[in-house]
């Protein structure tokens, strides 16, 4: 068996829908371009206000992935 090695990145996400439709944004648009995402950890959750409602509700998410071995 062989070591895994992971790496986190910080993504933001964001939706007129709620926390849960901006997490999902979120973790959709960065399995387009990362391969081995296992876990994610929502770490702030803040919105954008038009007149004085939520229009947006935006998360940053840390993401983390396993890294490929180097080997073909």
């Amino acid at each position: 068996m062989s070591d895994h090695i992971y790496k986190k990145i910080e993504i933001v996400g964001s939706s007129p829908k709620g926390i849960e439709d901006a997490v999902n944004n979120a973790i959709s648009r960065a399995g387009k371009t990362i391969r081995n995402m296992n876990w994610f950890e929502v770490i702030e959750v803040r919105g954008h206000l038009e007149n004085n409602k939520v229009g947006h509700w935006q998360v940053t998410v840390k993401v983390g992935f396993t890294l490929d071995n180097g080997q073909d």
